[in-house]
């Protein structure tokens, strides 16, 4: 899905901040999140792209809004309602009030069919995909052209496994872009690598 937290190659928001010695934590419930969402994960309530999703359904002004922990908290509050864990009503009962949960999902799709088999040196082309459900391709790459440069271990496909569709494994390509054909007129002479899983791309001649 396009949403508001592909935010890679934005125009308008302007530098980005950071610190070199910037704190994991600031706050305590901050670790309780980050603790308790990990424990999920360990004991199989849900994989880390049904984690990542939740995230991506935040409402936008929502997400724009939130910290990174809060994210956490909502995509975590998100899945224990939809698994059953607990309610929405026993959430707002504890705050004291009301408590934003992420919009329902969309559906996903599984491994695309006929995907290619590739090798660094092979130049590739980004399929130009719409997806309304998960989708771990940055929205900046859809349609450009680039070459792959490195071969990562295959994973569970995130299309379908943050949707419970019966997920193949299959490798990321290290595929290298150049920044000028990304943003022609906007960008610095400059190489740009991503991590693309097979699905999403297809092999030139």
């Amino acid at each position: 899905m396009d949403g508001m937290h592909d935010l890679g190659g934005k125009q308008g928001f302007g530098r980005v901040r950071y610190s070199l010695k910037a704190q994991t934590f600031h706050e305590p419930w901050e670790k309780r999140v980050n603790a308790l969402y990990s424990l999920a994960v360990k004991l199989g309530i849900f994989n880390m792209d049904e984690y990542r999703h939740a995230i991506e359904r935040m409402e936008p002004r929502h997400y724009l809004s939130a910290s990174y922990y809060e994210r956490s908290l909502t995509s975590l509050a998100t899945l224990c309602v939809e698994k059953g864990i607990v309610t929405r009503e026993e959430l707002e009962r504890r705050a004291q009030g009301q408590f934003p949960l992420s919009s329902p999902s969309a559906s996903g799709r599984s491994n695309v069919a006929g995907r290619q088999r590739l090798e660094p040196g092979n130049r590739v082309r980004v399929r130009s995909d719409y997806v309304p459900g998960h989708v771990r391709m940055p929205g900046y790459i859809r349609g450009k052209s680039g070459v792959v440069v490195g071969v990562s271990p295959a994973y569970p496909f995130p299309d379908a496994h943050a949707h419970g569709v019966a997920a193949a494994d299959e490798p990321t390509y290290d595929v290298r872009f150049n920044a000028e054909e990304l943003w022609p007129n906007s960008a610095d002479p400059a190489f740009v690598h991503v991590g693309v899983f097979e699905s999403y791309l297809e092999r030139l001649a």
